[in-house]
């Protein structure tokens, strides 16, 4: 199916993580297996039984400048950051601006910002409240402020599905391009809710993990002894391209999206379908959309956030969907040591996939001291693995509360 349509390839990527200040560092710290979580300051999180996040490792306020600290959301901030990465990793190629898009999701949008300024509306009154209140706190500034800095023209979108967010974006962003909407599209996922409430809410689901005595080893994907997330903050950003225009400006090709499968579960607000039908049907509709040949895929990254019931309703889907293949498939659950990023999850787990078809390795899952028996997939464990030369496929998937199922198809460009 693929070959009658236009094909895409990722010519740049960015980001800001736990784990670094940029795509460099942040892949050299994942491959030697580091955890980005951390306390986080005392007194930050004072009625809330979790004192640790995932919070960034290089703060924007030492890359940005103070104008821009003032008037953009820590989201915004985040996708700008990223983006900017992204776009001189491209090249900062030359484009028509009426062919160059931006998607960019994040799950919460502004939330920091609504809620410091609610808290100056209470204790200071109306004529405080900051004039920029609404372009930061909307859900569609990182998008917005992306766009403005590039001049996008082509449209400016912002997908929002929870966890799925960023994977959603970069499947949208994929589909302008093949529709003819564009030549170029900015897209990714962001996120910055570290904040005493939403984590509040999260801890009232008992979706955190409560391992305040030892953070770093509180995300465990596929751990027995898994007692919930660990919340990240942060954000990825790839540029994606039609093959074509990248061959034609002699771009620098990392590799090829190939294709997507979306469905949803229509089963729960927040609590994983356990037949995993919902990301069976995704994967399967992903495989059929890229024209990828089940052998060639070799490697996933695993949504796998290190709660009871979804990683192994995860695992499970994937073994339905993959059949025997899946024991071929070198599977990494990199939120063991970038925490959940939420909207942003999708994004940065797309840009470990593309990094692991360039340089061929597969990065590690920490934290796995003992693997639960119902989980029957390869799991990466502690160092990275090496992935085959020759054409290969690898598969990034992300669910959201709501029953949203992500599923993007990579492959290496030959």
């Amino acid at each position: 199916m693929s070959n009658s349509r236009t094909r895409v390839v990722v010519t740049g990527l960015g980001a800001t993580t736990p784990l670094g200040g940029d795509v460099p560092s942040t892949w050299e710290a994942l491959l030697a297996g580091k955890s980005g979580a951390r306390l986080l300051p005392e007194g930050m999180l004072t009625s809330v039984n979790v004192k640790f996040a995932a919070t960034i490792a290089v703060e924007p306020a030492e890359v940005m400048k103070p104008v821009e600290i003032r008037r953009l959301d820590r989201s915004e901030q985040f996708a700008m950051i990223a983006a900017r990465e992204a776009w001189a990793d491209a090249g900062s190629p030359e484009v028509d601006k009426e062919r160059l898009g931006v998607v960019i999701a994040s799950g919460i949008g502004g939330v920091t910002t609504m809620l410091e300024q609610y808290d100056i509306l209470r204790e200071k009154g109306a004529r405080l409240v900051s004039p920029h209140t609404v372009p930061m706190l909307m859900p569609n500034g990182p998008a917005a402020n992306v766009g403005l800095e590039f001049k996008a023209q082509a449209g400016v979108h912002t997908p929002v599905s929870a966890c799925a967010s960023g994977a959603e974006a970069i499947g949208y962003a994929m589909e302008m391009i093949r529709l003819g909407r564009a030549d170029i599209v900015i897209a990714g996922g962001v996120e910055a809710a570290v904040h005493e409430l939403p984590m509040a809410g999260f801890a009232a689901m008992k979706a955190l993990s409560t391992r305040n005595d030892d953070p770093a080893k509180a995300s465990r994907p596929y751990d027995k002894d898994r007692d919930g997330f660990v919340l990240g903050e942060g954000g990825g950003v790839l540029v994606l391209e039609s093959l074509e225009h990248a061959q034609a400006r002699g771009a620098t090709i990392y590799c090829e999206l190939a294709g997507q499968g979306l469905t949803s579960d229509g089963y729960h607000i927040a609590a994983p379908d356990p037949s995993g039908s919902g990301v069976t049907r995704a994967v399967k509709f992903a495989l059929r959309d890229s024209g990828v040949d089940l052998s060639e895929v070799v490697h996933l990254n695993a949504h796998a956030t290190s709660t009871p019931a979804g990683d192994v309703a995860e695992a499970h889907a994937l073994t339905a969907a993959l059949g025997e293949h899946m024991s071929h498939v070198a599977v990494s659950a990199t939120k063991s040591m970038t925490g959940h990023l939420l909207g942003g999850a999708g994004a940065i787990e797309s840009v470990f996939v593309v990094l692991a078809l360039k340089h061929r390795l597969a990065p590690p899952t920490i934290n796995i001291e003992n693997l639960d028996e119902a989980v029957k997939v390869d799991v990466v464990r502690d160092v990275p693995r090496p992935l085959p030369s020759g054409p290969i496929a690898a598969i990034n998937d992300s669910f959201g509360f709501g029953g949203h199922n992500v599923v993007l198809i990579f492959k290496s460009y030959e």
